[in-house]
């Protein structure tokens, strides 16, 4: 990549992780339709799966792999040193490492700052993640895992790189796509396979919604399903017994197909 390549000067470009569970990549092909989502929703064209799916391949020859996660990245290529774009090829980037597994229980701290959800890259996953950089250390410092924000009108939006769900009388509730949040796999994923023993719904609430939560929930490429102990200086049992529940039923359907 050229360090003129408008993905490095402006962040101009779109993303995607993807995990790898036992040497295969999971829920690939809705990973590479909501990069070409993002990608047109950016403007700049589209990206060749062709090519990415031998990226893929060849960074994933020889590595024994039981749990990692793929890094696919397009930008707009080579550009001028400011905010308009080049007419040059897109730039496609693949990168394959072995990870560690997140844990099953963690904590999280609400910010102060806020997703807006009616922004020019709302609902994309762009490149452009300097304020999750700057909220996620903020979390840190509060000694959680991940940052959880609100959108402009105050409602309970997402994590820097999760999704979120919550339990209120026996009920898992998860914001909108409205809210801003982005439109997760595992999202989507645990929308469609925990709806079918358990209640699961789509509302948005205000985010002090998780000073009454029963239950909260994490869900994201890697994590899957996370049970959540502490928001803020909130104490919550985990996994409850809808969470463990959820679960469960994750690890039942995953175990099926690796491309669902």
């Amino acid at each position: 990549m050229s360090v003129l390549d408008h993905g490095l000067v402006v962040g101009d470009g779109v993303f995607e992780t993807v995990a790898v569970e036992h040497g295969r990549p999971f829920a690939l092909t809705r990973h590479l339709a909501r990069l070409e989502r993002s990608a047109r929703g950016l403007g700049i064209g589209d990206p060749d799966l062709a090519l990415i799916r031998s990226g893929i391949e060849a960074t994933m020859d020889g590595q024994d792999l039981p749990f990692g996660r793929i890094r696919i990245t397009v930008t707009s290529g080579p550009g001028p040193l400011g905010s308009p774009r080049g007419d040059g090829p897109l730039t496609h980037v693949v990168v394959t490492e072995p990870a560690d597994r997140p844990p099953s229980v963690a904590a999280i701290a609400t910010v102060p700052w806020v997703r807006n959800e009616r922004g020019a890259v709302s609902g994309l996953k762009t490149t452009s993640y300097a304020e999750n950089a700057l909220m996620i250390e903020h979390a840190h410092d509060l000694d959680a895992s991940e940052a959880v924000m609100a959108n402009t009108r105050g409602l309970l939006c997402e994590g820097t790189g999760s999704n979120i769900m919550y339990v209120l009388d026996g009920r898992i509730i998860t914001p909108t796509l409205e809210s801003g949040c982005l439109a997760g796999i595992t999202r989507a994923l645990a929308l469609e396979w925990l709806s079918e023993e358990l209640e699961v719904v789509e509302e948005d609430r205000p985010i002090e919604v998780l000073e009454e939560a029963d239950e909260v929930i994490l869900v994201g490429t890697t994590r899957n399903i996370q049970a959540i102990s502490r928001v803020d200086h909130r104490e919550l049992e985990a996994p409850g017994p809808v969470t463990r529940r959820a679960q469960e039923i994750w690890a039942r359907e995953s175990a099926k197909t690796s491309d669902p």
